[in-house]
């Protein structure tokens, strides 16, 4: 082993007798740093790379060794630099003390040599154990890590390119998928510190139903070209036929999703948006005619974005209404179509709606699913 490979040891004591003695026989196989005080030792291990272990004295002026050893345990580039007290008090509250100020072991004075040389071997190839053990580990999280954001990154992929799907088949959504998605972020970032809604409103259950929102029309895939593409207002039979975009895109996410969607909350929350944000608070909508409390909340933030974002964006059978003329229809429908909660968060950001309505109207659809995974830009804020 060459020397600069060589575990290091900091000997710490105000006895020069006492410092040889540990010197002669520990440089034959150790670096060694010695200090002749606690404010020394601290001093070393400050300007020096940390040793392997600490061999350190109770007994010594200004500074105890207890003391420098509560110091490094306080320290959290000091913490793991294991202790060994070496101390003529060798009584057992002695040693008591000593471990209880975070030392690792205790040898008594006068040292047995065989003693030191075993104690300071066992310690090092611990520490040595020690180290490989969290590099490992740190290996592996890193591992994990990336994994999960190449599923992330996957999941975010496959979101896109169904919403894409929706949207090819569909002239009017134009950016109606990607302003929905901030609207319910904004939706949930309003609500989130309501005691009412503060568990179910996590920051990754805000993010993972921002996410879910982009799916809301995916059932539009099974619904005909001539009712889908018709350039006019629908007929009632028609109409009957649209409104079954929703079972179909909440049976297509529950087949899809088989068992995970008992673990995994993205595809709850699809299937809880896809299949409810037609839904009314007054259980006049469709298709469950589902009330109140019954509807789940992710489809309630979707309900109203979802409808906002129709109100504001024009159509080949009607005019774009402003925000203003939007705002009014949504808080006259408070308690009958919507949540009252949902409409007042609504209201009290409704300037920031109508910037994601005037930023996003026009959006290049080669751009218009880039943000699926970002959080509520905060450039939007009035």
């Amino acid at each position: 082993m060459t020397i600069a490979a060589r575990p290091r040891v900091l000997i710490v004591d105000d006895e020069p007798i006492n410092v040889k003695v540990l010197v002669d026989l520990l440089r034959p196989n150790y670096n060694l740093v010695v200090a002749r005080d606690g404010f020394q030792a601290l001093e070393r291990l400050a300007a020096s790379p940390l040793p392997d272990l600490a061999l350190v004295d109770v007994m010594m002026p200004d500074m105890t060794g207890l003391e420098l050893c509560r110091r490094m345990r306080s320290d959290a580039r000091l913490a793991e630099v294991p202790v060994i007290f070496v101390s003529a008090l060798n009584q057992a509250r002695d040693e008591t003390e000593g471990f209880d100020s975070g030392a690792i072991d205790y040898i008594a004075k006068p040292i047995s040599p065989s003693i030191v040389l075993a104690r300071v071997r066992t310690h090092i190839a611990l520490r040595s154990a020690t180290r490989v053990l969290s590099e490992r580990n740190q290996t592996l999280e890193e591992v994990v890590d990336l994994r999960t954001r190449e599923l992330a990154r996957t999941q975010d992929l496959t979101i896109q390119a169904l919403a894409s799907l929706v949207e090819a088949r569909d002239n009017d959504t134009g950016g109606h998928v990607l302003r929905s998605q901030r609207y319910v972020w904004l939706l949930g970032e309003e609500l989130k510190d309501d005691p009412r809604f503060a568990a179910r409103l996590t920051p990754r259950a805000i993010e993972l139903m921002g996410k879910a929102a982009t799916l809301h029309d995916i059932g539009k895939v099974g619904i005909p070209d001539s009712i889908l593409q018709k350039p006019g207002k629908l007929t009632a039979a028609e109409y009957e036929i649209m409104k079954t975009h929703t079972v179909i895109g909440r049976r297509a996410l529950t087949i899809v999703s088989g068992e995970n969607s008992k673990t995994s909350e993205f595809l709850r929350y699809a299937i809880e948006i896809t299949g409810g944000h037609h839904e009314k608070w007054d259980g006049t909508g469709y298709p469950d005619a589902l009330a109140g409390e019954a509807i789940p909340l992710s489809a309630r933030l979707m309900a109203l974005a979802d409808v906002y974002d129709a109100l504001t964006c024009e159509r080949v059978y009607k005019r774009a209404m402003t925000h203003e003329e939007a705002k009014a229809i949504i808080a006259a429908a408070r308690g009958r179509h919507f949540d009252p909660s949902v409409v007042d968060a609504f209201l009290r950001r409704e300037r920031e709606f109508d910037a994601i309505a005037i930023s996003l109207k026009e959006i290049d659809p080669e751009l218009r699913y880039g943000a699926v995974t970002r959080k509520l830009p905060r450039e939007t804020t009035a």
